[in-house]
């Protein structure tokens, strides 16, 4: 009778990697704005890993989420605009309709249209410095980027959003 020991592969995704993934969809969405794209962003970097045998580091795992991302954009050329100004009308799943306690910038989605007006890599970098905690020099590292060139994005992207927001009467 044959004995079967397990090996490991170099293929093989590590203990843990649940919140990684969690944190690399909420990166891919800050990119995309879109869940599905994120979706398909997570998952075409996942297989771009598995198929490498690339590291499951929360840095190599957003670096991928981002040249996907670029990929995708370079591929396709598209660019959504949405206009601030425009009422969305509401239906009976938004979440305005819900009885949330949330404030009145989530509520009314002031914020995610604040949010998808501003550029990619200006949501980017904001993503990163906010939800994940990151300092401008880790930010600069993940996104190759100089310091500088992060802490300006970092600097316009608050001031575009503190403006959308005043100009919709959600901020004073």
């Amino acid at each position: 009778m044959r004995s079967f020991k397990r090996t490991v592969q170099e293929h093989e995704v590590p203990d843990g990697v649940d919140a990684l993934l969690e944190r690399a969809y909420r990166y891919a969405f800050s990119l995309a704005h879109d869940a599905i794209e994120a979706e398909d962003l997570l998952q075409d970097a996942c297989l771009s890993i598995l198929a490498s045998g690339g590291s499951w580091e929360q840095a190599y795992v957003f670096t991928t989420i981002r040249n996907r991302f670029i990929d995708r954009y370079r591929r396709n050329r598209k660019i959504l605009f949405l206009s601030i100004d425009h009422e969305e009308q509401v239906s009976a799943a938004d979440p305005a309709n819900l009885n949330w306690e949330a404030p009145d910038v989530l509520q009314n989605g002031h914020l995610s249209r604040a949010l998808g007006s501003l550029r990619a890599e200006e949501r980017e970098a904001l993503f990163l410095a906010v939800v994940e905690g990151y300092t401008a020099e880790e930010i600069a590292k993940v996104t190759a980027r100089p310091r500088g060139t992060i802490l300006s994005l970092l600097f316009r992207a608050k001031a575009k959003l503190r403006d959308l927001l005043r100009k919709q009467q959600v901020l004073p």
